[in-house]
């Protein structure tokens, strides 16, 4: 049976990708926080208690700040594979925690590959690489375009996909950066902008709110399906060498646009709900961000299944299920404290 360990196992990408792998006949070690109140809602339907002897997948507290846990871990486990997806990943947020975020997104990294290099053990590491390291660069971008990183978050991203080139050459470790544009899926976090829309539209849709406060509208992105892009993360570790991939559509919309679709296909016109709010622009944006995956196409045999329609309708879908078990509870007479 095939181990793999999985950073960041409870966001939407490790939910997503644990799925395929224990579907592939994996046993899946996940690395999650501790909270004081349960973060595993996204895997919740693929956990079984260690005790089963059905269980195929395990989960350990731990830190990406905390390098001696990290070699523990993987001196301990052993994978044959390693998907590094935990990092502090919102951009709007590495501009207020920008010494925090290059903690966790750029040394949590380095933590890691040096745990491989100091247990010795035979692995395939992934590093989650980001679209938003091309920053200011023109569209379209693809491996061979130069970073201009316009966020902390962006610039940590950069330090990691150099440290994996580094370490790939210098200690001959087989890892792979997947340069991985927008993806979303009704597992987003709600604070992410595709699924803030979604989530507000469904809500105002039903009465339960009236206003949407969003920043800036004009940014492009490349958006595509989560549950798509964890495969080319697969691919990546099952080739013969290791090699840094761009993960992308191709095409790329607007925020206004994704808006737009989102409140016409709820009978909406967003201009009547959606309200500009200054606190939500970068200090630095990032206009517009287009993908060439032209090397993961010939390379992978890589290509988007979803698309970005049915993107959107897979999570108003799931949104407004949402929506519609708030809106029952809050006519039954419960408070917003009940309901949390």
């Amino acid at each position: 049976m095939k181990r793999a360990f999985i950073t960041g196992i409870t966001g939407q990408d490790g939910s997503y990708l644990a799925e395929l792998l224990l579907d592939k006949g994996y046993e899946v070690h996940g690395l999650i926080r501790r909270s004081s109140t349960f973060n595993t809602d996204r895997i919740d339907h693929l956990y079984k208690d260690f005790h089963d002897p059905n269980a195929h997948i395990y989960l350990y507290y731990g830190d990406l700040c905390v390098s001696g846990q990290l070699t523990d871990l993987l001196h301990t486990i052993k994978p044959g594979e390693i998907y590094h997806l935990g990092a502090q990943s919102h951009v709007r947020v590495s501009f207020d925690m920008p010494e925090y975020t290059s903690d966790v997104t750029g040394l949590g990294t380095l933590r890691l590959l040096e745990a491989i290099r100091k247990t010795g053990i035979k692995t395939r590491f992934y590093q989650a690489s980001s679209s938003e390291m091309f920053g200011s660069a023109p569209p379209p971008q693809n491996e061979s375009t130069p970073f201009q990183p316009r966020s902390p978050y962006a610039a940590a991203k950069v330090y990691s996909y150099h440290m994996v080139q580094n370490y790939r050459e210098a200690y001959q470790i087989f890892a792979c950066n997947g340069i991985l544009f927008n993806h979303e899926s009704p597992r987003r976090g709600e604070t992410f902008v595709t699924r803030k829309i979604t989530r507000a539209a469904t809500r105002i849709k039903l009465g339960l709110t009236d206003k949407l406060y969003l920043g800036n509208l004009e940014a492009k992105r490349d958006w595509g399906f989560a549950g798509d892009y964890v495969v080319a993360m697969w691919l990546m570790l099952q080739q013969n060498e290791p090699d840094d991939y761009v993960i992308a559509t191709g095409e790329t919309h607007s925020v206004r646009e994704f808006v737009e679709r989102v409140f016409q296909k709820l009978g909406l016109d967003y201009k009547k709900h959606v309200v500009i709010d200054q606190k939500y622009f970068r200090p630095t944006e990032v206009d517009v961000l287009l993908g060439d995956a032209t090397k993961a196409t010939k390379k992978l045999g890589w290509k988007p299944k979803i698309s970005f329609e049915l993107l959107i309708d897979m999570m108003i879908e799931c949104d407004m299920e949402l929506a519609n078990k708030e809106k029952t509870l809050r006519d039954a007479g419960y408070t917003s404290c009940d309901l949390r």
